[in-house]
């Protein structure tokens, strides 16, 4: 073996200091040849295999632990292209040993020396009992698995209450009895305390037989008020999560603020607590509180790893949806405050409108209607949709709607109304287009003129309940740049309703438009009733249950003299 060292290293001060980092490292050392036999064993591996080093030398590598698994693919590939590699090699050795069959991770370089040509050095470190690590790489496995299942489960939508309910549900009962989730308000009744953070109660998931001993829990306020030496609110503060197993009393109040929620967790028989915060970049957008009880197990620290990282999915599911619903209410009300007051037609024209925003799993739109009174006894009806959704959506369609208000006090024809307003957004740097309906009641000579900016073409009910579609050349979108609009001018019978919609009231996923076109037409709409009542029946026949887009609906007709 000195021979060996003298072969690795020049110089006598080298080679003794090599012997003496080798021989003294706690980490075993084996030297190979080309041929995969023993050179050399460091006393690290004599001890951990129990085999006197001289019983090595010159005999292959399998033949004197037989029940180590070597990888020697791994090794011949080193000596054959001389990059290091890693690899992982378990067995049995001759010491005794309460570990069962052990676990080495090991690396191994192409060494050269100047006798005996390559040689092999592998150094390893001993890992743990298969068993343990077996075990522990099972345990990540079931972590990400329910981390990849709570991806599905958690966040559906992009409502809060829901998305905190999936939240405690899927926690409870997949990693607790007692789930509960409270969410930090903006905006919320009532003034919290000097120093107190308010939280609202959003969602508690429990089996049957502990929601009856938990019914009290929420109390009759919706509202938690935290102070900052609770360990909720700390918990929040610093981001970190608090474990409490096998909790004293007080230590839950610490967590419940109130002794008789002890009580009440008592009663359900909770032994051990964890409080889990929602963080996102910003802040903490709220708290979780999982509880065990009965017999079931206190938390592990596995379980706190894995209630973080599902926290931490949850938080951003949570702040996605406070986001959404600050930007849809407020651009919901802003259509509503902008649609609420539409101009008014002459007398001798009745008009009625709806407007019906779209589910939950998207964003406001951009629609809009109006009617202006023109000179002449005449009175000019619109229909919008401005492309896309959210608050943006909403102002620009609030720009459109100036605009074309302005545009027709000009009195020129529709078509040309809708040719300038195209020139005057392109001219105002409006970044979103618009599709837009015009149509000219002209009772006094028993006609309606219309002009379409790529939308749908408006509906003639006539007396009888009989409808037709009035079909129109389709003209660019307003904003496009292309102009070049036309106008169809109809004769309207007295009592004749017109009836004008956005595509949110045809469009439906999976079905033709043309089909929905269709169904509109073939609808029996009585116009002997009130025009209130006949978009009732409309929308009750063909716009039931959820519907994907905004519903914004204009219904008009001459009164009778």
């Amino acid at each position: 073996m000195d021979d060996l060292m003298d072969d690795l290293m020049d110089g006598e001060c080298e080679c003794g200091l090599l012997r003496r980092i080798i021989e003294e490292t706690l980490a075993p050392v084996v030297m190979l040849d080309e041929r995969l036999r023993y050179l050399y064993v460091n006393p690290a591996w004599v001890r951990v295999s129990g085999v006197p080093a001289a019983a090595y030398l010159g005999r292959p590598l399998g033949e004197v632990l037989p029940d180590v698994s070597w990888p020697d693919d791994v090794l011949l590939k080193v000596l054959e292209d001389g990059r290091p590699r890693e690899a992982t090699f378990t067995g049995t050795t001759r010491v005794p040993s309460h570990l069962g069959r052990r676990l080495w991770r090991g690396v191994f370089h192409r060494l050269k020396t100047r006798d005996r040509g390559l040689a092999l050095c592998g150094i390893g470190v001993e890992v743990s009992n298969l068993g343990r690590y077996l075990d522990d790489l099972e345990n990540a496995h079931q972590r990400l698995a329910l981390l990849d299942l709570a991806a599905t489960r958690i966040g559906t939508t992009l409502d809060i209450e829901t998305t905190c309910t999936e939240l405690a549900d899927f926690l409870a009962p997949s990693m607790a009895d007692v789930a509960a989730v409270g969410i930090v308000e903006d905006e919320f009744c009532g003034t919290p305390a000097p120093g107190m953070l308010r939280l609202r109660k959003t969602a508690l998931s429990a089996p049957q037989e502990l929601r009856w001993h938990l019914r009290h829990l929420g109390g009759p306020d919706e509202y938690l008020d935290l102070p900052r030496t609770s360990v909720t609110r700390r918990c929040m503060d610093t981001g970190r999560p608090w474990l409490g197993n096998l909790a004293t009393d007080e230590l839950i109040e610490k967590v419940t603020v109130d002794p008789e929620r002890v009580r009440i967790f008592r009663a359900a028989g909770v032994h051990s607590v964890l409080v889990v915060p929602l963080p996102t970049a910003g802040r903490c957008v709220g708290v979780v509180i999982l509880g065990r009880a009965g017999a079931s197990a206190p938390f592990s620290e596995d379980d706190v790893v894995t209630a973080q990282g599902l926290a931490g999915r949850a938080a951003v599911a949570i702040d996605s949806a406070r986001r959404y619903t600050r930007e849809h209410t407020m651009a919901l009300e802003l259509q509503r405050a902008l649609l609420s007051e539409p101009g008014s037609p002459h007398p001798g024209v009745e008009v009625a409108t709806r407007y019906l925003p779209s589910g939950r799993s998207a964003l406001v739109g951009g629609d809009w209607y109006d009617s202006l009174a023109l000179p002449g006894g005449r009175t000019l009806l619109v229909m919008g949709d401005v492309m896309g959704h959210g608050f943006q959506a909403a102002v620009t369609m609030s720009q459109y709607r100036s605009l074309l208000r302005t545009v027709a006090a000009s009195d020129m024809p529709v078509d040309d109304i809708l040719g300038e307003v195209d020139r005057r957004v392109a001219h105002i740097g409006l970044d979103r287009v618009a599709t837009c309906l015009l149509v000219l009641m002209d009772p006094q000579a028993g006609t309606c003129t219309a002009a379409s900016a790529g939308h749908l073409p408006p509906l003639a009910v006539h007396p009888g309940g009989t409808s037709e579609m009035l079909w129109l050349p389709a003209g660019p979108p307003l904003g496009a740049e292309l102009g070049d609009y036309e106008s169809v001018t109809v004769p309207t019978e007295p009592g004749t309703v017109l009836l004008l919609y956005t595509d949110g009231l045809v469009e439906q996923r999976g079905t033709d438009i043309d089909t929905r076109l269709r169904a509109l037409t073939d609808l029996h709409l009585p116009t002997e009733n009130p025009l209130e009542a006949m978009l009732d029946t409309l929308l009750a026949r063909l716009a039931h249950g959820a519907h994907e887009d905004d519903v914004a609906l204009l219904a008009a007709r001459q009164r009778p003299d």
